[in-house]
Parts: C-alpha cells; sequence; structure tokens
C-alpha cells in the first residue's frame, strides 16, 4: 500500500519549492560536510567516488522533497523502491543502518538550520516555517521507513543464501566418497567459514523446541534427521564446553575427530553412537557433558555395530548357558566374564562380584563342566569373552527401558 502523498505537502503555499530550489546546491554541500565529519562510517575524504555517491544521495533526498512539495500528489513508490535500494546497498556494504539513520537525522538537522537562516535573511516568508518542518520531517521518516525496509530484506536474504551455503557446506563435509579440498575451500570461503585443520561431526535428536543456539564458528543442518553439527577443531580449548552448552538437554553423540576428507566417517560413528544412546546403551553423562563423545566408548561401538552377527557369535560360543535354567545362566555368565576379564584369577572375580571365593570356584566348576576345553583354548575364550560383554552391554539397555520412569 503507498503512502498518502497529500497531507501536510498540500498545505505549503504555491511557489515555495521554486523559492528553495536555488539554495538547493549548498544545502547540499553543506549536508555531505556535515556527515563526512559526524558519521564516522562515511568519512572517506579520499575516495571521490564514494563521496559523490554522498552527494548525490544528499541531492536526490533535498530534489525529492522540493518535487514532493510542488506535486503533492505525486506517487510515493518510485521514491520508496529508491530508499529501499539505498537500504539494500547500505546491508551489502556492511553497516549497521545507525549509520544511515544518523546521517538522515543530521542532514535534516542541516537542512532545517539553513532554512531557518533564509528565513532570518528575509529570503522567505516566517509563515512557512510551521508546514515547512512538518513535510521536511514526514519526508525524513518516510525516507527511514523505506530504507529500513530494503536494508531489512537484503539482511534476510543474505542470511538466507550465507545459511544456504553452510548447509551444502555440511553437505561436502560429509560427503563419500570426500569432496576436494579445493572445493571445500571455495565454498568455505563464500559461506564465510574458516577452514580448520581437522572436524568432528556430531549427530543430534532435535528438541520439541526452536533449534539450539550454537558458536558462529559451528556448521548447522537442524533440518534433517538426525540434526548434524560440524565442529571445527574439536579438540581445541573449550570445544567440548562451548558443544556441551548448545546442546543441553538434548540427545547427542559426537563422532571422532578427523581430517577434512573424512567427515563421512565420523558422521557414520556419531549416527551409531547415537542409535545406542536411543536404545539406552550409552549415556550421556561423560566429560562432555551430557554429549556421548565416540572415541570414549569405542569397544562398545565395535562390539554392537551388527545385531544380526552378535546373535551369531552368541549362538556359535554360548550354547552351553542353555542347559542351564535363566536365574542360575545369568549367575554363570557375570561370574565367566568376570573371570575371563580378570586374568582368570577367582580372589578378583571374588571382589568383583562381591562373593566369597568359594562361590566363584563352585561356579567356576560348573561352567568347566559346560563348557571343558573350550575354557582352555585362547582363541575360544577371546570369543566367549566378546560375546559375553555384548550380552550384558543389550541386556543392561533392556534393563533400563524396563525400568519405570
Amino acid at each position: 500500500m503507498g503512502v498518502d502523498t497529500g497531507g501536510p505537502f498540500k498545505a505549503l503555499p504555491p511557489g515555495l519549492p521554486d523559492r528553495l530550489r536555488p539554495y538547493v546546491a549548498e544545502i547540499t554541500e553543506e549536508v555531505v560536510r556535515a556527515i563526512g565529519t559526524g558519521i564516522p562510517e562515511y568519512a572517506r575524504p579520499m575516495d571521490d567516488t564514494y563521496m559523490q555517491g554522498v552527494q548525490r544521495g544528499v541531492d536526490h533526498a533535498l530534489r525529492g522533497l522540493l518535487e514532493r512539495m510542488a506535486q503533492p500528489d505525486t506517487d510515493w513508490e518510485p521514491v520508496k523502491a529508491t530508499y529501499e535500494r539505498i537500504g539494500r546497498g547500505e546491508a551489502e556494504e556492511g553497516r549497521s543502518l545507525d549509520s544511515f539513520q544518523s546521517a538522515l537525522r543530521l542532514g535534516a538537522r542541516v537542512t532545517w538550520r539553513r532554512v531557518n537562516a533564509l528565513v532570518d535573511e528575509g529570503l522567505l516568508p516566517r509563515h512557512v516555517l510551521g508546514a515547512l518542518g512538518e513535510v521536511l520531517f514526514v519526508h525524513l521518516d518516510e525516507m527511514a521507513a523505506a530504507t529500513t525496509a530494503g536494508y531489512t530484506e537484503a539482511r534476510l536474504h543474505a542470511a538466507g543464501e550465507l545459511q544456504q551455503r553452510r548447509a551444502r557446506l555440511v553437505d561436502l563435509l560429509t560427503a563419500d566418497p570426500p569432496a576436494s579440498a579445493g572445493a571445500i575451500a571455495d565454498l568455505a570461503h563464500a559461506a564465510r567459514w574458516t577452514v580448520p585443520r581437522a572436524v568432528a561431526v556430531v549427530a543430534v535428536d532435535p528438541g520439541p523446541g526452536a533449534a539450539p543456539i550454537v558458536p558462529p564458528e559451528f556448521l548447522t543442518r537442524f533440518e534433517v534427521q538426525p540434526a548434524l553439527l560440524v565442529v571445527p577443531d574439536p579438540e581445541g580449548p573449550g570445544r567440548a564446553r562451548a558443544v556441551a552448552g548448545a546442546l543441553q538437554g538434548l540427545r547427542a553423540a559426537m563422532g571422532p575427530t578427523v581430517a577434512l576428507d573424512e567427515g563421512a566417517r565420523s558422521l557414520r560413528w556419531a549416527t551409531e553412537a547415537l542409535d545406542l544412546v536411543r536404545r539406552g546403551v550409552l549415556s550421556g553423562t561423560d566429560a562432555a557433558g551430557g554429549v556421548v563423545r565416540c572415541q570414549d566408548h569405542l569397544s562398545t561401538l565395535l562390539l554392537l555395530r551388527d545385531d544380526a552377527l552378535l546373535d551369531a557369535v552368541a549362538e556359535r560360543w554360548l550354547r552351553p548357558l542353555e542347559q542351564v535354567r535363566p536365574p542360575q545362566r545369568e549367575r554363570l555368565a557375570e561370574t565367566l566374564l568376570a573371570w575371563l576379564q580378570s586374568g582368570r584369577g577367582v580372589a578378583e572375580v571374588a571382589v568383583r562380584l562381591a562373593v566369597h571365593p568359594q562361590t566363584v570356584r563352585y561356579r567356576m566348576r560348573q561352567l568347566d563342566e559346560l563348557f571343558g576345553e573350550l575354557l582352555h583354548d585362547p582363541a575360544a575364550r577371546f570369543e566367549i569373552q566378546l560375546a559375553l560383554r555384548a550380552r550384558e552391554l543389550r541386556r543392561g539397555a533392556a534393563a533400563g527401558r524396563a525400568a519405570p520412569e
């Protein structure tokens, strides 16, 4: 909807724009000098092209004001579009809009001071001051509003483009096969991201609310499942705290630190670890403040990568335990795993399980009857231990899921 360009402009006496027009050039010069002196962001005295642009902008504003005074019903939309372009230009220059608005206010003050001087010199009638002051500040407000609209549009567009580039960079860093170093460097430059020496990928189950706020040097893709976070130089000081702080309250797993061309591996491990977190096998209670770190659970990740393979290993090596009843089976399995893990020392097993050594000896005699020569074969003992450890992890996760909230 356009601005009503009539209003206070229609209250001006005829001929006033013609009486002001001879003074536009000198008022423009004074406004440009004031802006160059009073607004540091516009002070480029050695840049003729830039200062000429500032002068053209001031001249355009003053002559546009005179045109509206001469023809109050002039269509405002083309003028509005001009100031929207100026706002977009301010955004592209990287300045805050505060600088431009300060320049507008300063220009209005200088213009108003010069108009008052013309009245004092008898070059303008005093009775026009009130109406002239009103149209001057209406024009100022409308310029400011149009400029703000253009500036905001440009910033949103730039932010959207930047986020798209950063999302694409996440895809590039986690691609398999990996992208070239040149492609990563080019896109990183466009995305305003400093290329690190190493990265780690975090897989996240996003919560029901808005996406978490993360440090600007992190790359994110929160619109995918699981959500992804790329952490540059993850072993650097404060990185673990930054990740934990950003993802507080969310279920997340952090893959290993890898070179730029191995992001796919970090993502794969993080995704597998996040699945184990969901299943209750891993818990976010380590040094990362709730974010599970793959490097702290490598053996678990290795053991639980393939459920079908684990089932086959258990079927192959734990079949003797099926000969006893479930309660006794659990006690024997627990004792056998402790015995294998402790170097087959009865005293250490007893301490671990908080039972009497004689109890351990009794159970070991039963196990010897069940497994026979297998317990004396190093290769068999190794695979039995793997199967028992995997069984323990899975049963612990099942018990956690079954426990009441």
